[in-house]
């Protein structure tokens, strides 16, 4: 029991893991079936509903009546960045590219965590993250590049817009890591946190929706029965799981070690690929995110 207590966060990074590998499958198949805004609406209404009802069992607060201002402030902030913009586009790239290319990039996200860490806060880097940094794009370069029929030209598998929108949700969730472990200050709830931040990226999605005139398209995909079903399993282990015990993990434990096992998830997800999805995977792909997460662990031993 010491044991698992002395290594909480780093329990939770891998439940969060687990966790994410569950959901980004599940997204990925919902995603196919009544688009990235859809999705994201239904399933923050979903995740709201579980969070609120958790805290109010946990915590005794239904809503999160005992957050300040600061928490509010940063909560939200990053809610709107890390579900708004980033889930956004991770959940279009699902569409464009799948949920198992679309992970190997976001392992994308400790090395921009860090980068912006090192821009807004001040933390340093040495040539050792650099290193870790080629590793981590050589990895994802070698799943994502192939040669052509000649076996001389390198050329992208998919369309650049899929990679650039993976991209995109990647730094949307780097961004908003910082700006939650900032909201929380080293003392407020984890699960508490998540419920603000789902909140505002609900809010963020809500207001896109009307701006776009796209409700009309939101309920129609919440009367698509299987679509449904894989958003509340992605809901489940996506804001409420996953997403709180990330946060978790980055109060527990140092956010280098928490986001180097978080990035695992293209490891992960390559069995249930093959065995659900039927996707054939390449030698040179598996090695791409073995080595790809290899970057991201040296990149945190400097």
């Amino acid at each position: 029991m010491s044991f698992f207590r002395s290594h909480l966060g780093e329990f939770a990074a891998l439940l969060t893991a687990f966790s994410w590998t569950i959901t980004a499958l599940a997204n990925e198949k919902a995603s196919k079936k009544i688009g990235s805004l859809s999705l994201n609406i239904i399933r923050m209404f979903l995740a709201i509903f579980l969070l609120s009802f958790y805290n109010l069992i946990a915590r005794g607060h239904f809503l999160p009546v005992d957050a300040n201002l600061h928490n509010w402030l940063w909560l939200s902030l990053s809610g709107l960045v890390g579900f708004t913009f980033g889930d956004y586009f991770l959940f279009r790239a699902y569409a464009e590219i799948g949920s198992r290319f679309s992970m190997l990039i976001m392992t994308t996200v400790p090395l921009f965590t860090a980068f912006l860490g090192w821009v807004f806060i001040g933390e340093k880097l040495r040539l050792l993250h650099f290193a870790g940094m080629m590793l981590t794009f050589i990895g994802i370069s070698l799943a994502i590049f192939s040669r052509n029929g000649k076996g001389e030209k390198l050329t992208l598998k998919f369309a650049p817009i899929g990679i650039l929108l993976a991209l995109g949700g990647a730094l949307g969730q780097a961004t908003g890591l910082i700006l939650s472990k900032i909201g929380m200050g080293g003392t407020y709830d984890p699960f508490a946190a998540t419920q603000i931040r789902v909140i505002a990226g609900g809010f963020g999605f809500a207001l896109l929706a009307t701006f776009i005139s796209h409700w009309p398209e939101v309920i129609e995909g919440a009367r698509n029965r299987k679509a449904v079903t894989a958003v509340a399993i992605g809901a489940v282990f996506g804001p409420f799981i996953g997403v709180s015990f990330s946060l978790m993990a980055v109060k527990y434990t140092q956010a280098g070690i928490a986001s180097t096992i978080m990035a695992i998830v293209p490891v992960l997800i390559i069995p249930p690929s093959v065995y659900l999805n039927k996707e054939k995977v390449t030698l040179a792909e598996v090695a791409g995110a073995v080595i790809s997460v290899a970057g991201v662990a040296l990149f945190f031993t400097g």
